[in-house]
Formats: C-alpha cells, sequence, structure tokens
C-alpha cells in the first residue's frame, strides 16, 4: 500500500516539464482568467506553515489549471484517483510530486496508511492540493465536501508546532471537456465515464488539425479564484472536523467563478420562449454583484465582447439556436445548459432578477 501510494518525486519532471506544460496547455485551451485576491493571500500565509488548496472538482484540466497558477513557488502534492494508475502516465504522475487515492473500500489498513502518508507530509510542510467531493461533480453543481482527508490532517494536528492553512479554490469553465461524458454518468446514475479511445483520438486530433489551419478557438474562459486561507491554529482549536468543512465549502461557493457560459445557461433556462440577444447579455450583466470584477464589468466593450464569444459558442455546441424573434433553447441539448448553470447555484452572488 506505501509503495502505491507514497510520490516519487522529480524536481526536473515537476519544475522542468510539469509546469511548462501545464502552461502551455491552459493558456492553448482556454483565456485563464485569476481571482484579484489570489497573490495577496498566499503572500500572508507564513512561510512555515502548511499550505493545503481545497478545491471543487469539475474536470481532470482542474490539476493543470491549479498546476499552473498556484505551483509557481513551490511544488504541489495532489491526491490522485485510479484513472491514472496506469503505464506510463502513473510514473509521470507520481515524478511529479502526486499520491494514489482509492475510492473502492481498500479495508482498514489501506486507510491507515493513507493516512499516515498525508500526516506525514503535512507535518513536513509538503504543500498538498485535495478535492474533498470526492470526484467529478457529474451534474455540474458543488457537493458537500467529505471528511475523510480533513479527519487525516486533524486526527495527527499539534497546535504547538507548524500551522496549516486552508486555501478555498472556486474553478469554473465555459466548456468542460469532459461535459457530455459526465451529464450521461449522471442519467445513468453511475460514476463509470465510458469515454471511447476512438472519440477521444478523432477530438484531439479534429482540433490539432485546426490549430495547424489556423481555424482553432479556445474553448472559451477559465478561471481559478482563491478565498481567504483558514488557519487551522486559530480556527478549531478543538479540531472538529465537520465546522472545519462546513465553512471550507462556504468560502468555496462565495468565490466561484460567474462566467460567460454559466451565467447566459441561467438566464435563458429562467424564461419561457425566445429572448433578444441584446437583452440577454443585458440581464446576465445584471446577476453580476457589483463587486464582481473578474469579467471585467467596468469594462463595457470587454465584457460585451466576452458574453458575445460565448453565445456563438453556445450556438456552435447546439445548446442554442437564435432565430429572427431571438434565443431559445434546443431540447435535445437542455441537460448540457443545466449542467452549466448549476455551477452558479451554489453562489449567493449571483443576483435573482425577472428577465
Amino acid at each position: 500500500y506505501a509503495r502505491e501510494i507514497v510520490p516519487g518525486f522529480s524536481a526536473f519532471a515537476y519544475f522542468g516539464i510539469g509546469i511548462r506544460a501545464a502552461r502551455w496547455l491552459a493558456t492553448a485551451l482556454y483565456n485563464v482568467h485569476t481571482g484579484l485576491q489570489n497573490d495577496e493571500y498566499i503572500r500572508r500565509i507564513p512561510s512555515d506553515a502548511t499550505v493545503v488548496f481545497v478545491m471543487n472538482h469539475r474536470s481532470n484540466m482542474d490539476y493543470v489549471l491549479v498546476t499552473y497558477l498556484a505551483a509557481q513557488a513551490s511544488a504541489l502534492s495532489y491526491a490522485v484517483g485510479e484513472w491514472a494508475r496506469v503505464w506510463p502516465l502513473s510514473r509521470l504522475i507520481k515524478s511529479m510530486g502526486a499520491y494514489f487515492v482509492s475510492h473502492k473500500s481498500e479495508g482498514a489498513l489501506y486507510r491507515k496508511v493513507l493516512a499516515r502518508y498525508v500526516q506525514m507530509a503535512t507535518h513536513a510542510g509538503v504543500t498538498q492540493a485535495v478535492f474533498p467531493e470526492g470526484g467529478l461533480t457529474v451534474d455540474g453543481k458543488l457537493k458537500p465536501l467529505k471528511m475523510g482527508f480533513l479527519s487525516y490532517i486533524l486526527g495527527n494536528y499539534d497546535p504547538n508546532e507548524r500551522d496549516i492553512f486552508f486555501v478555498p479554490v472556486a474553478i469554473n469553465y465555459d466548456w468542460v471537456l469532459e461535459d457530455r461524458v459526465l451529464i450521461a454518468a449522471s442519467q445513468r446514475g453511475d460514476r463509470r465515464f465510458k469515454a471511447k479511445i476512438s472519440v477521444i483520438m478523432t477530438f484531439t486530433l479534429t482540433k490539432l488539425w485546426e490549430k495547424l489551419s489556423g481555424r482553432f478557438t479556445k474553448f472559451g474562459s477559465a478561471a481559478v479564484v482563491f478565498g481567504e486561507p483558514i488557519s487551522l491554529r486559530a480556527f478549531e482549536p478543538q479540531l472538529q472536523i465537520e465546522p472545519l468543512a462546513i465553512e471550507l465549502e462556504a468560502r468555496i461557493k462565495d468565490v466561484m467563478p460567474l462566467l460567460p457560459v454559466p451565467l447566459l445557461a441561467k438566464v435563458i433556462l429562467s424564461v419561457e420562449g425566445p429572448i433578444l440577444q441584446e437583452r440577454l447579455v443585458k440581464a446576465s450583466r445584471e446577476m453580476l454583484p457589483r463587486d464582481h470584477s473578474l469579467l471585467f464589468k467596468e469594462n463595457e466593450e470587454l465584457f460585451y465582447s466576452q458574453m458575445t464569444e460565448a453565445l456563438s459558442q453556445m450556438l456552435s455546441r447546439g445548446m442554442i439556436s437564435d432565430n429572427n424573434d431571438g434565443v431559445i433553447v434546443v431540447d435535445e441539448n437542455r441537460d448540457l445548459l443545466q449542467y452549466y448553470a448549476n455551477s452558479l447555484d451554489s453562489s449567493d452572488r449571483v443576483k435573482v432578477i425577472k428577465v
């Protein structure tokens, strides 16, 4: 169990290959946005503290985005599911500091070994990144945080030693690459992600050809926003897990990125019948809180440019159609619209408006 779990970190693989590859892939696929306070939150954390990034899980691209944005100063150690336990991917992932976690019942001994590894890494000051939802969201909603990983850390925590700072991280996309696979799993009621290799290769080759021929367009925006970090020493002197999990979940919800496609999807699904594009964009803008600047709300030209691009993407994907009467939902893709709208269901910052 220990050999399966413990990574074999290589500084060259991580800093020489991993971060560069993550930067290239993230910026090649998306217009990447970050929270205005991301850097400031990290600067405030004492240098001798252990940092644990606690993230919602929407896509396997989450690993790439956070590696690119959060790992410039130190290596991130990820808890990775069994999907990556295949050669040669497993070797590369372990060399970049990740450790494997089985979501199947492996018995008390396995959980004991995993807990001890997490405790030793935390005690040593290893920066970690975890997805406590326990897997990818299949309906777009933020799931309640599971407490297993938090219990491992709190089970061996000594407030007189190194402090632990939990950094809430909210991730959102205009286009989740696996969205249709996840929706299909949700409709079946299971978590078996049946992505055929032939479909993946066709998609990859198509996009590569578009890139080479100059016709490639990015998959819209992707955003990673940090919430205010939580000091374990200051927050929970009695070391109770549930209050910590509730507070982390609340802080992730509070900073969930409000991106164009989810906003548009939410407005479109709230109206009956067609809605003119101009009214649709205006209604989406009205849903944003006053302090929201990720979409450059103060810059009218840039805001409307982003929303227009998002509408074009949604039209090309068959999520909506547009005629003389206005924009309407394409019924067979209503679930796809709902998936993106659901990503904002947990956010208290989205205003309820009458369209």
